[in-house]
């Protein structure tokens, strides 16, 4: 099973950039389409962005779409989000996740999950 491990996350200001970082261990991750949710205590988890397992199509949440960036090294088994111009409103945890399928944005269909990295964005 994949294991995955988040890490770039911190404090930032309003207009900042972030860029958080997913490691995964194990061989399947090549196959797998990768994707990072968003959730504050109480709450659902959020679609934010995902990626093929191959690259080659990316979807993003309209509350992110240019702004935020979604990429993968299959070389090195990790997924990367580039967050820029952050706002308050993007302050939540976020979570890399795996799915079996080639490509979703829907949470149900991802079966592992990071422990999650803390974003806080302030004014």
């Amino acid at each position: 099973q994949v294991q995955l491990v988040e890490s770039g996350g911190g404090l930032a200001q309003a207009g900042d950039s972030l860029r958080l970082s997913c490691a995964a261990s194990e061989y399947t991750f090549r196959g797998a389409g990768m994707g990072w949710f968003r959730r504050a205590p109480g709450n659902e988890g959020e679609f934010v962005a995902a990626i093929a397992w191959n690259g080659a199509i990316t979807s993003y949440a309209n509350s992110v779409k240019d702004r935020f960036e979604i990429s993968r090294d299959n070389a090195k088994n990790m997924v990367f989000l580039q967050m820029n111009s952050l706002k308050p409103g993007d302050t939540d945890v976020y979570y890399c996740a795996a799915t079996p399928r080639p490509h979703s944005t829907d949470n149900r269909e991802y079966d592992t999950w990071g422990q999650g990295t803390q974003v806080t964005v302030s004014s």
